[in-house]
């Protein structure tokens, strides 16, 4: 769309300079390699990354890697065009590395099945970590954050209401559908093998689910098309029985979370990212309703199935909370309106969620 994205919340931002303070004078005079930086998570890292920058003078700098380094430019146009940023052009399965070394390295670029067949996602995993992997060592890197998934715990059991670090469930092997969900597992392995091999610093990050400003509402995020709907349509449709429970952190918390555990975060040793505080989807449809667009209708596709237990995707963060103070700041209610509100304010230039 013309003039790219709009930018991301300035309090938004300041909530991330505040929250992930400990973290900034690590980075003072960084250099920084960055994959993943046209996402979601991308855009939060990178923006937040250029605000603490220039507030506390850091003098720091980042790389970030791009196919298409004129689409991203086009995309993001403050931050590619941000003097502290630079853009290498490849793919994280086969880039050449650009010279000189790096102190950090967040490495958030993935694929997800529903992108393409889940051995492309599975092998962008496995190809990507370990040239990443190849980059930091070389470099001299002295910490690395691989943004995880709690998909490596393959299907959890709906019985267990939040889901620690330490469970030892996996996506099934015979699951052909579980690409992304394997790779990530098999990425965490790598960083923690070149961590025992090298003594590189590696930080993992296990992501659940989210909602902020940026979050595409015709994707495959529950909330992005709670919110498309309540915001576009007459109706909001739930197409399941709506009995799901999932939880949701704001982007700014993430944003935090994410930084406090490349500068703090025990190396190999993962962190859940997310919130605790679980709702149905048919609960978060009346919330969007409530928030977005008062007295709009909800209406649910399915019908719940008697005596059989809701699906959960659902973490447990009592570890990020006891060893590094990192807990959900802003509630739900305020984590949906502020998303709306940001796509309604880009709207007049063009489709909202596209």
């Amino acid at each position: 769309m013309p003039g790219g994205r709009p930018p991301l919340p300035t309090s938004d931002l300041d909530h991330v300079l505040e929250h992930a303070a400990g973290a900034w004078d690590d980075l003072r005079g960084g250099r920084l390699f960055i994959t993943g930086g046209t996402g979601f998570f991308g855009a939060w890292m990178l923006e937040s990354f250029l605000r603490a920058n220039d507030e506390l003078r850091l003098g720091a700098t980042a790389v970030v890697l791009t196919r298409d380094p004129a689409r991203f430019a086009e995309l993001a146009p403050r931050v590619a065009g941000h003097p502290t940023i630079a853009t290498h052009n490849g793919d994280v399965r086969s880039f050449d590395a650009p010279a000189g070394p790096f102190t950090h390295v967040l490495h958030m670029a993935t694929e997800t099945a529903l992108a393409g067949s889940a051995t492309a996602s599975f092998n962008t995993a496995v190809d990507g970590t370990t040239r990443v992997l190849d980059l930091a060592v070389a470099s001299g890197t002295k910490k690395l954050l691989l943004t995880s998934s709690g998909a490596v715990y393959g299907v959890q059991p709906p019985d267990l209401p939040r889901i620690t670090e330490g469970f030892l469930g996996a996506p099934r092997s015979e699951d052909s559908t579980a690409g992304y969900g394997h790779g990530k597992r098999a990425a965490e392995f790598l960083c923690c093998a070149a961590a025992a091999d090298t003594g590189l610093a590696v930080k993992i990050a296990r992501c659940f689910a989210f909602v902020g400003p940026g979050l595409p509402l015709d994707g495959t995020f529950a909330v992005g098309n709670l919110i498309r709907d309540a915001l576009r349509g007459d109706a909001i449709e739930v197409t399941g029985d709506g009995t799901a429970r999932r939880s949701y952190l704001y982007a700014a918390d993430l944003a935090a979370w994410l930084w406090t555990i490349l500068v703090r975060g025990a190396s190999g040793r993962p962190y859940n990212v997310g919130s605790g505080a679980d709702v149905s989807i048919a609960e978060l449809a009346a919330t969007v309703a409530r928030v977005v667009r008062p007295g709009i209708p909800v209406r649910i596709g399915g019908t719940p199935s008697f005596g059989q237990l809701a699906s959960r995707y659902v973490p447990d963060v009592a570890r990020a909370e006891t060893e590094l103070g990192l807990r959900p700041l802003v509630a739900l209610d305020d984590a949906i309106a502020r998303t709306a509100a940001w796509h309604q304010g880009r709207s007049s230039d063009g489709p909202l969620g596209r």
